[in-house]
């Protein structure tokens, strides 16, 4: 499959919402491993409670009208965030993510993220096209992108 050539960006609906909270705790408890059962109950009201919220600025990822993942784009200071990127695994290292990302990229000046330090495939990819790291956590990067300093 080329990167491009089957994807569409849908706007989600509250129909998804479930979906959205599955990927959205995959993506978090992939990378976030052994944490107290306490954390993960924390970790998951606030996904539930956060992504009705948000859910305006969902878009999800179709390939031949299957539901295959989601992006999540916000306003953020002088740029936007990517606030989230997730494929199901049968997607993933097939061009998908990172068409999206270019796309992204091509017409933003400023993209700002998160990734988790573990997350190789995907640090090395933002890497890749650009992203600065400009903060550091325990366990993620806070990552930046800006088009003028390239």
């Amino acid at each position: 499959m080329k990167s491009n050539e089957y994807y569409k960006l849908e706007s989600a609906t509250k129909d998804d919402i479930e979906l959205l909270i599955s990927y959205k705790l995959a993506s978090i408890l992939d990378y976030a491993k052994d944490l107290p059962k306490k954390e993960i109950e924390k970790i998951t009201n606030y996904v539930k409670t956060t992504i009705p919220t948000q859910i305006r600025n969902y878009k999800i990822i179709t390939i031949n009208s299957k539901k295959v993942g989601c992006l999540l784009l916000e306003k953020y200071e002088d740029g936007i965030l990517l606030n989230e990127l997730y494929l199901d695994n049968n997607y993933r290292r097939k061009g998908i993510g990172t068409n999206i990302l270019t796309n992204i990229l091509n017409n933003n000046y400023k993209v700002y993220l998160w990734v988790y330090k573990e997350n190789d495939i995907a640090l090395n990819l933002y890497k890749k096209l650009g992203f600065k790291i400009k903060e550091t956590t325990e366990t993620r990067y806070f990552m930046k992108y800006d088009k003028n300093c390239k």
